[in-house]
């Protein structure tokens, strides 16, 4: 007797790539297969695998299938290959989220000009579902801010350097040693990796193109393990955040360090975890988490985007909007400074803030002589502002260095 999956008709699945993720959907696919079979009626099965250095070639590959899952590194060789397996009226799964930050306008315009899907869930925060909420369940809302930790590398970093007292160094060496850092983590530790995904959220939840030029960044990689013990002195825990919010009638889009207080649902997730806060009117605010790495956790969104693309309609649609991108909003900061003990210092900082039309929120003082630190929490205002203080602040004479600067979160969901 022939089982109802064994009748199904088939889907073929042509890959790019045969990395970590390429191998992790090679072995996922037979795995499912049966279950897809019976869901859609239609079985799963991959029909070619092109490498740069073995396989069969792109164009019988391309010849011989219903979807293309993208999954190589690059931008220009993935958009190439994007582009004429649409072109010949193929679905593309990809997880390249460079390649959608620099060119997602063009790919989603030829997947609708050529009627065919563009699906990329495995681009943004790994296994969290961020992208179908905010195009498909989130589609009547109006989104006012996207809240992400969207790397979780430097989560990982960040969050050895909390609970150890690591330095930033070690932190890195230890998430290379576990995988969850490469060998040249620059993209991750810089911020580039987060601001790409950041862009592509933000393209969802405002209607408006978004390029990776629109977003500023930046990394991890001057933060302390005094930062940190600062943090838990003022209650704040620290992590590099993304944030995609409308402001003034425009959209700001940025990626940075930033500390939160308790009350933010993204301040309790550590390790190498993801987390999305997506806020609006209408559904106040709700928080996905999950593991943001990893070849099986990347292949089983992959898979994922696949399973829809085999139950069309779907489509991401020309955008409406044209909003301005706002580099210059209202932030609140903590700033680190190596001080001369002596009186009155305290008073002149506050007088310079005071100035830039800054307020302090909350003070701690360490250390004497040689050693002492004066570390602060400064309320909400312009970031302009506040650059302007600092560069008035490292020119005192009782100022021994440049102040560090990092923004604070002040919002709290209880």
């Amino acid at each position: 007797m022939t089982s109802d999956a064994d009748a199904s008709t088939p889907f073929r699945i042509a890959v790019i790539g045969h990395g970590t993720v390429g191998a992790a959907l090679a072995a996922l696919v037979p795995e499912r297969a049966d279950q897809i079979a019976a869901i859609t009626g239609m079985r799963p099965q991959i029909t070619g695998i092109h490498t740069r250095s073995r396989g069969t070639s792109f164009d019988e590959i391309l010849a011989d299938c219903d979807l293309v899952a993208e999954l190589i590194p690059g931008v220009d060789g993935a958009r190439a290959y994007v582009l004429q397996a649409m072109a010949a009226g193929k679905h593309v799964v990809t997880a390249n989220k460079q390649l959608l930050a620099h060119h997602g306008e063009e790919l989603w315009a030829a997947a609708r000009e050529n009627g065919v899907q563009l699906r990329f869930e495995a681009a943004v925060a790994g296994v969290v579902p961020v992208i179908r909420v905010l195009q498909e369940s989130l589609a009547g809302a109006h989104v006012d801010r996207v809240t992400g930790i969207v790397n979780g590398t430097t989560n990982f970093i960040l969050s050895r350097m909390a609970d150890t007292g690591a330095t930033y160094a070690q932190a890195l060496a230890q998430a290379q040693d576990l995988g969850y850092a490469e060998s040249d983590p620059s993209d991750d530790v810089n911020g580039k990796d987060a601001a790409a995904k950041m862009a592509i959220l933000a393209r969802l939840a405002f209607d408006t193109p978004v390029h990776i030029d629109d977003v500023t960044y930046e990394g991890i990689e001057h933060l302390t393990a005094d930062d940190m013990a600062y943090a838990r002195d003022l209650g704040l825990s620290l992590k590099l955040i993304g944030t995609a919010e409308r402001v003034e009638g425009g959209i700001s889009v940025s990626v940075h360090p930033a500390f939160l207080y308790s009350g933010h649902p993204l301040a309790s997730v550590n390790g190498p975890f993801n987390a999305v806060t997506v806020e609006s009117a209408a559904i106040t605010e709700i928080t996905m988490s999950g593991p943001g790495a990893g070849g099986s956790q990347t292949a089983s969104a992959v898979l994922g985007d696949i399973v829809s693309a085999m139950i069309p309609p779907a489509s991401t649609p020309q955008a409406t909007q044209s909003l301005p991108v706002v580099h210059d909003t209202e932030r609140a900061f903590y700033m680190h400074l190596e001080v001369a003990d002596r009186p009155g210092v305290l008073a002149q900082v506050a007088q310079v803030l005071g100035l830039q039309g800054a307020s302090v929120k909350s003070v701690v003082q360490k250390g004497l002589g040689e050693n002492a630190r004066l570390v602060m929490v400064v309320h909400p205002l312009l970031e302009s502002r506040m650059l302007a203080a600092v560069e008035l602040i490292a020119g005192l004479d009782f100022v021994r260095g440049r102040p560090r600067v990092i923004r604070v979160i002040e919002e709290q969901f209880q």
